[in-house]
């Protein structure tokens, strides 16, 4: 495995940071097969709960894509970079635990994409977040001109991809871009105390919900109600559904079937 993403999990919540600092952990193929493979492992782990993103130092969640090793591709191999980095981020979005990313500091290009195909987002008040693409004469390929304006809606989306302006976290938060905002030695805590509230919960369940919402936005409203119906019918055939609701009318915590990691 690659040294320049790590993975350590701990009581079924998985760290996995970005580690090339010395260029603010900017995404290269390299980092892109290491992630994807661990993103992978993660996944088939049914120990694991909750996934924490993050990068490495105190200045970059992800700085973006590498541009030395991008400035001399063929369209043919730009064409092929964009769909690695588009399929890596789709797994990560779809996987089963949830996955919070930890912005400690720039996310921009890449690293915005990245963070944005978390489930949440929270940010270090020193965090600052953008689409600066434009003014290297390409724009997002990550999935950036997709998922940007589903979070922060159409005409903001195209102000920052216009602009390629860095976004300051307070504006992030206003705009939808993250979830919340913390002082950046409270950052890591407030994201272990998330993913503790989460590992309470039916992972089963959870895993469920983001199903029918991944799938459910890219379908019109009649057809996502039906699929949300189906889901939640198939919840009534697990044992969670069973423990959950017998331990709330006998007043007691639940003990899901969740896999200690």
């Amino acid at each position: 495995m690659s040294d320049c993403v790590l993975c350590r999990i701990d009581n079924g919540v998985a760290l996995v940071t970005i580690h090339r600092p010395d260029v603010l952990n900017a995404l290269n193929a390299e980092v892109l097969r290491a992630l994807g493979q661990i993103i992978a492992d993660l996944d088939r782990n049914l120990a694991i709960r909750v996934v924490i993103l993050t990068g490495s130092g105190e200045k970059a969640f992800a700085a973006g894509a590498d541009i030395a090793s991008m400035q001399n591709m063929t369209p043919v191999e730009a064409r092929a970079f964009s769909a690695a980095g588009q399929a890596v981020l789709q797994k990560l979005e779809n996987m089963r635990p949830v996955v919070i990313a930890a912005i400690n500091g720039f996310a921009l290009g890449g690293g915005c994409e990245l963070a944005m195909a978390c489930d949440i987002r929270v940010a270090s008040t020193k965090a600052r977040m953008g689409v600066p693409e434009v003014s290297l004469g390409v724009f997002p390929g990550f999935g950036g001109t997709q998922r940007l304006p589903r979070l922060v809606g159409l005409g903001i989306a195209k102000e920052l991809l216009a602009t390629g302006r860095q976004v300051k976290a307070e504006e992030c938060r206003a705009i939808g871009l993250v979830n919340h905002i913390v002082e950046p030695d409270a950052l890591m805590p407030f994201c272990q105390e998330m993913a503790c509230a989460i590992s309470a919960n039916s992972t089963f369940a959870i895993s469920m919900g983001k199903q029918c919402m991944n799938a459910g936005i890219e379908m019109d409203l009649v057809r996502a109600l039906e699929y949300e119906a189906n889901l939640f019918g198939i919840l009534f055939s697990t044992y969670d559904q069973k423990e959950g609701m017998t331990a709330f009318l006998e007043k007691r915590r639940a003990n899901f079937v969740n896999i200690k990691g």
